[in-house]
């Protein structure tokens, strides 16, 4: 089973776009929760998405509870400038479900505490309030991707002598 990426309530269309098209080309499957910031038909999401959609398998949840109900095995990391763990100090297996906020406010207090334990940050200088989500989800799918030995993805290079 490949990686989940959880995007909680996300406002942005071009972020979600470019997250789309993250998981398309490393087989990560998105879930999106409600309620989304824009319409799923929205020409910016489309556009950032580029002609990936056919290779992104996508999964829409009413609510967080859903995912946690329905996966009840899953591994769960929950992305977070909070977190006291660094990404790349935990150790991803093929069921983990990494968890990010909507982009203005993160993902909620309450279950950043009942899983402190599982919070994740990606380091950065104490100035910086936070990166781009799009950025933070490739940062970590492919740390994730990198312990797992990048797990159906072509590791040889494509690049032709000139």
């Amino acid at each position: 089973m490949p990686i989940h990426i959880v995007l909680v309530e996300p406002e942005i269309p071009q972020n979600t776009g470019n997250i789309a098209r993250s998981c398309a080309a490393t087989g990560a499957i998105l879930h999106l929760v409600k309620p989304l910031g824009f319409s799923v038909d929205d020409k910016y999401l489309k556009r950032a998405g580029l002609d990936y959609w056919h290779l992104v398998e996508i999964h829409y949840h009413d609510n967080i509870d859903e995912i946690f109900n329905e996966y009840p095995d899953g591994d769960f990391y929950f992305s977070t400038t909070k977190g006291a763990l660094r990404h790349s100090d935990v150790h991803y297996n093929d069921n983990s479900f990494i968890f990010f906020g909507k982009e203005t406010a993160g993902l909620s207090e309450e279950l950043l505490h009942d899983n402190y334990d599982r919070c994740i940050r990606i380091p950065m200088i104490n100035d910086a309030r936070s990166l781009n989500l799009s950025n933070s989800v490739a940062i970590v799918l492919y740390e994730a991707l990198r312990q797992l030995d990048y797990p159906g993805l072509e590791t040889e290079g494509h690049l032709t002598k000139f």
